[in-house]
């Protein structure tokens, strides 16, 4: 048997599955991470205690699975994308704690970064939008917080990376210093048609080149592990951001095929083949993957707080005590009763891409519950989701099936209302760690446990099909509603 480990370090914590050569499920642990939240609309993570997770977890599923270090075919790594960190090249110690995709903390580097009229050059060249989001001022940020960053920057003694980036260097003792080109091109500073770091970029945020790390496929042997971490030094093999692996392991090969992921936020991406699709209506254009063969391109559109606003009714309300209870919460009440949640908590991504809105519940009664909160949770879910698949068809790559993976969807009501909100079938995957599934292909193709794509989309299952049974008269009612309050919410943080 061929066994292979792949790590998946999300927003929320860690976790570790073991495949076998049959894309089956053998092993797997997980553990929550901290969220520390220094100030408004800041998000940051202790990249140790990350580093620290993920060995943990990982050691926990090869336990699971009975297997040693010894008997695994490589492992794959699949990360929350636009999180950076920043550490001494020499003793490894990060200078600042890790800063999360959804932190807004680089909103005015942002700001300044369109004033200079760079809008265009970003689009262009990188497929993105100038925003928080992304990695390249989220690097800025860090340098001007820290005394002396720049200049220790400029004279090569710190490194800066992805999540990915993190784990292979620490993983490898600090001998490998690379990220894929799916992690690159989410960074605002990479030429996702040149497939390289852009100087013109990297001048405007004045980000020294020897902080970058080499660029790799997405799959392929780029290093092997201390055997320290899992027993025996073990081939690290594929490497991807957790929305990309995702659409892999989905088996979204064709042009069109798309996916969406129900996890911390919500991330629609569809296949756009071999051309970089042109950005429209306020979706990005990403590198899919490359695996050998040349670049696979998405249009993507995501939303950014999703099942962080059911982890937000447990930890920040105290309402629910587990997110499996919003389901029976749902279903106890005949109606919305108008009531709207829109979870701008760290601002909208796209179409939107407001990172000044904030969070608003609008059409609260006397009658009101923590069921119709529940419910609207799970609603603005749908709607976000409506969003990014109205602009894909803006966009003229309308989705006629939509495949869905990660956590959600393990909510029935919240898959029933997906298909009746959009009016298309919504397939769920029968693995719904398809992001891991998705890093573990990727390594499984770089050491031959698969011979080609073909052999992986032969391992695909659905697991349940939902149906729309909404009107369309009832589902653009209760839209037009959403967007109401969506527009309400707009700008409201302003400096």
């Amino acid at each position: 048997m061929s066994a292979i480990l792949a790590l998946d370090q999300g927003t929320t914590g860690s976790a570790a599955l073991v495949f076998d050569e049959r894309g089956r499920i053998i092993g797997s642990a997980d553990r929550e991470i901290d969220q520390h939240y220094p100030a408004s609309g800041h998000v940051e993570h202790d990249a140790e205690q990350i580093f620290r997770t993920t060995v943990a977890v990982g050691r926990e599923a090869l336990a699971g699975a009975g297997i040693v270090g010894a008997g695994l075919a490589a492992i794959g790594i699949t990360n929350q994308r636009e999180t950076v960190v920043v550490w001494d090249r020499v003793t490894g110690v990060p200078i600042h704690r890790a800063v999360v995709w959804q932190s807004r903390a680089s909103a005015a580097i942002c700001d300044r970064l369109r004033a200079e009229g760079l809008a265009p050059l970003v689009r262009e060249r990188t497929g993105l939008v100038i925003d928080a989001y992304f990695s390249g001022p989220k690097i800025r940020w860090i340098l001007d917080q820290v005394d002396g960053a720049q200049v220790r920057a400029e004279a090569g003694e710190l490194l800066c990376g992805t999540i990915e980036t993190w784990l292979v260097w620490k993983l490898t003792g600090g001998r490998i210093h690379v990220t894929d080109v799916s992690n690159a091109s989410r960074t605002m500073i990479f030429d996702i048609h040149r497939r390289a770091w852009d100087d013109e970029l990297l001048a405007a945020l004045r980000l020294p080149r020897a902080m970058l790390p080499s660029l790799v496929l997405n799959s392929g042997v780029v290093g092997s592990t201390d055997a320290q971490h899992f027993g025996a030094a073990v081939p690290i093999a594929g490497l991807a951001g957790d929305q990309q692996a995702a659409l892999f392991g989905q088996a979204c090969f064709a042009e069109g095929e798309a996916k969406n992921t129900y996890g911390t936020g919500c991330f629609l991406l569809a296949n756009s083949g071999t051309t970089a699709p042109k950005p429209d209506g306020g979706l990005i254009g990403t590198i899919a993957w490359d695996i050998g063969d040349g670049p696979r391109y998405a249009l993507e559109g995501s939303a950014f707080v999703t099942g962080a606003a059911v982890q937000w009714l447990r930890d920040g309300l105290g309402i629910i005590t587990d997110a499996a209870e919003t389901e029976a919460l749902a279903r106890s009440v005949p109606s919305d009763d108008g009531l709207y949640l829109v979870p701008a908590f760290t601002g909208l991504g796209a179409p939107h891409w407001d990172p000044r809105a904030r969070g608003l519940l609008i059409g609260i009664e006397r009658g009101t519950t923590r069921a119709h909160l529940a419910r609207a949770t799970l609603e603005s879910i749908a709607y976000q989701s409506r969003d990014l698949v109205e602009a894909m068809r803006a966009a003229g790559r309308p989705i006629t099936v939509l495949r869905a993976d990660g956590g959600g969807t393990a909510n029935a009501y919240l898959m029933q209302l997906q298909a009746d909100v959009l009016g298309i079938p919504v397939e769920v995957a029968a693995i719904r760690e398809t992001t891991s599934l998705g890093a573990a292909f990727l390594a499984g193709l770089g050491v031959g446990v698969w011979p080609n794509s073909d052999a992986v989309a032969a391992t695909r299952a659905v697991a349940t099909r939902y149906e729309p049974k909404m009107t369309w008269a009832e589902r653009d009612r209760r839209y037009a509603g959403w967007l109401r309050a969506v527009d309400r919410a707009r700008d409201w943080a302003r400096p």
